[in-house]
C-alpha cells in the first residue's frame, strides 16, 4: 500500500471516528431525556431491535445481547447503560463493526 494509500485510510478512519462520536452523543442525549442513565424492560429491548421481551430474554440468557447489560439489587430484569445503547444504535447505522 502506497503512503498515500494509507493517508487516505487513516484520514476516512478518523471521519468515520468523528461522525460514530456524533451520531452517539446525539442519540446518547435523545435517550437520556426520555429514558434517564439506564434503559430496562422495553425500551432496552426495543432500543437493540429486539422483536419482544422474550426475543430479548432468550438472547441474554445465551449471553448474546450485544452490549453489557446487568441486574440490580432487589429489582426485576436487567439493565444497560444508556450511554453504551446509543453507542451500539450509531455503530450499527454506520455499519461498523466493534473491534
Amino acid at each position: 500500500m502506497s503512503e498515500h494509500n494509507k493517508k487516505c485510510l487513516v484520514m476516512t478512519e478518523k471521519q468515520d471516528d468523528e461522525k460514530l462520536e456524533i451520531l452517539a452523543k446525539s442519540l446518547e442525549q435523545d435517550l437520556l431525556a426520555t429514558y434517564g442513565p439506564m434503559l430496562s424492560g422495553e425500551s432496552l429491548w426495543k432500543s437493540l431491535g429486539y422483536s419482544s421481551a422474550d426475543a430479548f430474554r432468550q438472547a441474554a440468557s445465551r449471553k448474546k445481547v450485544p452490549i453489557p447489560i446487568f441486574s440490580i439489587t432487589h429489582r426485576r430484569g436487567k439493565y444497560a447503560l444508556t450511554k453504551e445503547v446509543a453507542r451500539w444504535i450509531a455503530m450499527r447505522r454506520l455499519n461498523i463493526n466493534e473491534s
